[in-house]
């Protein structure tokens, strides 16, 4: 297997991409950049428009209706760090050749039920039969929305002082998927009630509604800095790209991540760290100082948990972890450990 799956890291960002972006345009007031999940045009005197990017699942042994699903989410989650939520979408589908119209058209069915269902409009895109296409990725979509650009939160505004906040728990959607991809396994090693629960909360991989709830129907919540949903590297990690993003350091308190049983659990069968995989449906959001308590009870009057984790500090100070009153550098995980335990899994033939 390959040491380099997973999402770029900085320096080959920096090195390869960030000053290799094509025609300059005075309208796009933020392009590609680390750690930020949009970019934002601007369009006119008050309004943007912010677009996001991510690759298709399409994943046999999940499902159908579940990589539909993690199709539309992953890209929702990414927009609702703005505070809104997409409205266009345009998805571009490269489909392995022996994957049938019919499978196709029960994928399809799906997407255009959650793109329903959360007010995104399909716009456009490709789709196509691709000879030698046998990964679980099945292409790329867009989403786009167009909204008050004095409205939009982007990680990279998070500022020194500012308290951070996670919702739900660490590893949400790396235990479901493992649940869900490795049922014998989980039933045999974690019970059969712990393997349905891990099945259950793979629908809460959506982050759409905890940036919502948090920054309020109004869009007036302005106490809220930045939000960064949580992808590879986990919850750790997007606080990190967070930290980087607004040029700043970050304190993080081991302990008061929220890390679930169910979630601590699963992860353990496959060796796994919680704090460190893929975690969709988690969001991290930074708020002013002394704010923190009213976002919490906001959230957990909608049933989303939310934890002060820690806080954002000046970039002199670096991104620490405290653990038993001991401060660690904390380092950045350029191969989430979620892709190496799932194929060491499927390879060992665990069912």
């Amino acid at each position: 297997m390959s040491d380099t799956l997973g999402k770029i890291n900085l320096d080959f960002f920096k090195d390869v991409i960030s000053e290799k972006t094509g025609h300059q345009r005075s309208e796009v007031k933020t392009g590609p950049e680390f750690g930020v999940d949009v970019s934002v045009i601007d369009l006119s005197s008050e309004m943007a428009m912010v677009l996001t990017s991510d690759p298709l699942s399409l994943i046999p042994t999940l499902g159908l209706k579940e990589s539909a699903w993690l199709s539309v989410q992953l890209m929702a989650n990414d927009m609702a760090t703005t505070g809104f939520a997409p409205m266009y979408g345009q998805f571009v589908l490269n489909l392995p050749e022996k994957f049938s119209k019919k499978d196709f058209q029960v994928y399809w069915d799906h997407i255009h039920r959650f793109c329903q269902d959360t007010g995104i409009s399909i716009t456009g895109g490709h789709t196509g039969f691709i000879e030698g296409q046998n990964s679980t990725i099945a292409g790329g979509g867009t989403f786009i929305s167009v909204v008050p650009k004095d409205k939009v939160k982007l990680s990279k505004y998070a500022r020194e002082g500012d308290v951070i906040l996670v919702t739900k728990s660490c590893a949400i959607s790396s235990a479901a998927i493992l649940a869900m991809s490795f049922p014998k396994t989980v039933q045999n090693k974690a019970g059969m009630e712990n393997y349905h629960r891990a099945c259950e909360s793979f629908y809460d991989t959506s982050s759409l509604k905890d940036a919502l709830v948090a920054v309020g129907s109004a869009k007036s919540h302005e106490k809220i800095t930045a939000m960064h949903d949580v992808t590879e590297g986990g919850v750790l990690g997007a606080i990190y790209e967070l930290a980087i993003a607004s040029n700043n350091g970050a304190l993080i308190y081991d302990e008061k991540l929220p890390v679930g049983e169910l979630q601590k659990e699963v992860c353990s069968l496959f060796s796994l760290d919680p704090r460190y995989c893929i975690g969709a449906g988690a969001m991290v959001i930074t708020c002013n100082a002394g704010s923190e308590q009213e976002i919490i009870a906001g959230l957990e009057k909608e049933n989303i948990p939310c934890s002060t984790v820690g806080r954002i500090t000046n970039k002199n100070e670096g991104i620490n972890l405290v653990q038993n009153d001991k401060h660690t550098s904390l380092n950045y995980v350029e191969n989430d450990p979620y892709w190496e335990a799932y194929f060491k899994a499927l390879n060992a033939g665990w069912k």
